[in-house]
């Protein structure tokens, strides 16, 4: 499951703020103030769904943590089409 850290950052990575977020994922701001603070496991699956997937499309690649480095992000890179 992605973190709060990685929600945020992500948003921000994106020039996005909550308001942009919530209207691409379709959810609430109060939602989105929620994964941010309290993390995404408070929220329901279905929710932290439409976030992940929203940022996802928008070019945002969500990195697990590993054994060397904490979770992370990073955008896409733009395709040559």
């Amino acid at each position: 499951m992605i973190r709060s850290i990685q929600i945020r950052a992500a948003r921000i990575l994106l020039g996005w703020k909550q308001k942009d977020l919530a209207d691409a994922a379709g959810v609430s701001i109060p939602t989105i103030q929620r994964m941010e603070i309290n993390g995404p496991e408070r929220s329901s699956a279905g929710n932290v769904e439409k976030v992940q997937k929203s940022l996802e499309y928008a070019g945002v690649i969500f990195i697990d943590e590993d054994d060397d480095a904490g979770v992370g992000v990073r955008l896409r890179k733009p395709s040559t089409d």
